[in-house]
């Protein structure tokens, strides 16, 4: 009779332990994405753009652009970079009203 105590002790304290860890790794993914929650809210309202996916996806694009024309410049290459400069500015200004 014991003995079933403490096991039955044992599992409650075991349980008791995974159900903090679940817990306090829950708060803490909930509290990472609310605050990139808030980053891509707060970005898409500064630039005017919507907060979906593809939104999101056609920004990083045409930043991803402006990189290679600032590359393409340091590189000398001035048309590439012209090239990338517009298409760049092209995409962005699809998405930014």
């Amino acid at each position: 009779m014991h003995v079933e105590s403490f096991i039955g002790n044992l599992g409650l304290w075991l349980g008791t332990l995974v159900r903090f860890i679940v817990e306090t790794l829950n708060g803490l993914f909930g509290a990472i994405t609310e605050a990139g929650s808030n980053f891509v809210d707060g970005m898409a309202r500064a630039l005017g753009m919507d907060t979906s996916i593809i939104s999101i996806a056609v920004l990083i694009i045409g930043l991803l652009f402006l990189y290679n024309a600032v590359r393409a410049f340091i590189r000398t290459s001035i048309i590439g970079g012209v090239i990338w400069l517009v298409l760049g500015l092209w995409i962005l200004s699809w998405i930014i009203s």
